[in-house]
C-alpha cells in the first residue's frame, strides 16, 4: 500500500475514457466530511444521524474519543483506537496521519477483522481547514479508488454565526468549501435572515438547511447513501446559481473576496480545449480555487457526461456518467473562487470555447504564446 507523503503537489488533469469494470476492484466507499467551528453543534448533529437507520455500517473518524459527546452510543471497545457504537456503526480516532487511519480502517476491512462499513464520515476539528484533508481523499493514488468523496457538510451556528465569520478565516472557508450548510440553534437566535443571507452570498450553490434534515438529504452527493445516482442539479446546487448575480453586485456584501461563478455551453466542449482550460485554471490560479464541481458534454462523446470536482490545485480523477440524468445537457462547472475576478475566469472559458471577444485573446493566444503571463 503506498506511504502517504507529507506534502500535496499538483498534477495536470487528463481525462481519458472510462476504465473497462475490473471484477476485482471493489466499489468505492461513500465519505462525507463533517466540518463547522468550535461549539458550532457538530457531535450533536452527528449523533442524530447516528441514531438514522440510514447510517448503519458507517465509520466515524474522530480527533479523540475524549473530545466528542458519544458516550451514550458506546457499547464495545474493539481496540484501542477503535468502538463500536450502540448505533451498530464504528467509530475509530485519529491518532496521527488520517491517510494511516484510512488505510488502516481498509485493511481490518479487506481482512474480515471488521465489518464490511458501507460509508465513512469524518468529523473535523473546529478549527480545522477541511482543505487538506480533501486533498488527501482526492490526490493519493490508493485511497481516491477505495473511496468516493460524497459532500463537505458545515455547520454554523444562527446565534454566533455572524461573529465567528467575522472573526476566524477557518469557519469562512469552511462555509465557502462546502456543499451544504447545516444552520444550527436557530431555536435560539430568533431571526436568521441576516446569517442565511450572509452565508447564501459567501456559498450560493450550498443549500442551507435544518439540523433535523434527513441524513439522505445532509450526506448524499452525486450518489445516495443507497449507491443510486443522485439529482445532478441538487449536487451542483443549481438552485443557488441565480443568486450568483445577486451576490457578484452586492458592492457591501462581507467576504468579498471569495465569489462564486457558473459557467455554462449549451454546445459540447472539443476535450482537447477542456483539458487545457482546466490545466491553466489549476496551475495558474490553483490556490485561489476554494471548490469546483461540474457536469461537462464532451465534443467526442456527448451523450456520456464527464463529472469533475476538486479543491484548489487537486482535482479528482474525472468520473464518466452512462448517460445524462435528465433531458439538459446543459455543460455546467460551478467554481468557489477566493481573490480571483470570475471575469476573468469567464474570458479564460470563453477563450477556449472560441466564444470571440474584442480585444480579447482567443486559445491560441493563451497556449501557444511563449510571452503569455498568467493571470487576470
Amino acid at each position: 500500500m503506498p506511504k502517504a507523503s507529507g506534502t500535496l503537489t499538483s498534477t495536470s488533469m487528463s481525462i481519458s475514457p472510462a476504465p473497462a469494470p475490473d471484477s476485482r476492484r471493489p466499489e468505492p466507499i461513500p465519505l462525507t466530511v463533517l466540518t463547522g467551528f468550535l461549539g458550532s453543534g457538530k457531535t450533536t448533529l452527528l449523533n442524530r444521524l447516528l441514531r438514522d437507520p440510514a447510517l448503519a455500517d458507517t465509520v466515524v473518524i474522530v480527533n479523540e474519543f475524549g473530545e466528542i459527546g458519544l458516550d451514550h452510543l458506546l457499547i464495545e471497545t474493539v481496540d484501542e483506537d477503535m468502538i463500536l457504537l450502540g448505533a451498530g456503526c464504528l467509530c475509530c480516532t485519529v491518532r496521527g496521519d488520517l491517510i494511516a487511519t484510512l488505510e488502516d480502517l481498509l485493511r481490518k476491512r479487506d481482512n474480515g477483522r471488521i465489518g464490511a462499513f458501507r460509508r465513512v464520515v469524518i468529523e473535523t476539528t473546529g478549527l480545522a481547514d477541511p482543505a487538506p484533508i480533501l486533498h488527501a481523499l482526492i490526490y493519493h493514488p490508493y485511497l481516491v479508488l477505495r473511496f468516493r468523496l460524497q459532500a463537505v457538510l458545515t455547520v454554523v451556528d444562527a446565534l454566533t454565526g455572524a461573529v465567528t465569520l467575522d472573526a476566524h478565516p477557518e469557519a469562512v472557508r469552511q462555509a465557502a468549501i462546502a456543499d451544504r450548510i447545516v444552520l444550527s440553534k436557530t431555536d435560539l437566535a430568533g431571526d436568521t435572515a441576516a446569517i442565511q443571507a450572509r452565508l447564501a452570498a459567501l456559498n450560493p450553490v450550498a443549500p442551507i438547511l435544518a439540523p433535523d434534515a434527513p441524513a439522505e438529504t445532509l450526506l448524499g452527493g452525486l450518489f445516495g447513501l443507497d449507491g443510486k445516482g443522485a439529482d445532478v442539479h441538487a449536487w451542483l446546487g443549481d438552485e443557488g446559481l441565480a443568486r450568483m448575480a445577486q451576490a457578484e453586485a452586492d458592492v457591501n456584501r462581507h467576504d468579498a473576496s471569495i465569489q462564486a461563478v457558473c459557467l455554462t455551453s449549451a454546445a459540447p466542449v472539443p476535450r482537447a480545449a477542456f483539458e487545457m482550460f482546466m490545466d491553466l485554471l489549476r496551475s495558474g490560479h490553483g490556490p485561489k480555487l476554494l471548490r469546483l464541481k461540474g457536469i461537462v458534454a464532451l465534443a467526442e462523446d456527448p451523450e456520456r457526461p464527464l463529472v469533475v470536482h476538486g479543491v484548489q490545485h487537486v482535482f479528482h480523477a474525472p468520473m464518466t456518467l452512462p448517460n445524462w440524468p435528465d433531458p439538459d445537457h446543459t455543460s455546467r462547472l460551478v467554481l468557489i473562487l477566493k481573490d480571483l475576478d470570475p471575469a476573468f475566469v469567464r474570458r479564460l472559458w470563453d477563450a477556449f470555447l472560441g466564444r470571440p471577444r474584442i480585444d480579447a485573446p482567443d486559445a491560441a493566444a493563451l497556449t501557444d504564446n511563449p510571452l503569455a503571463i498568467p493571470g487576470p
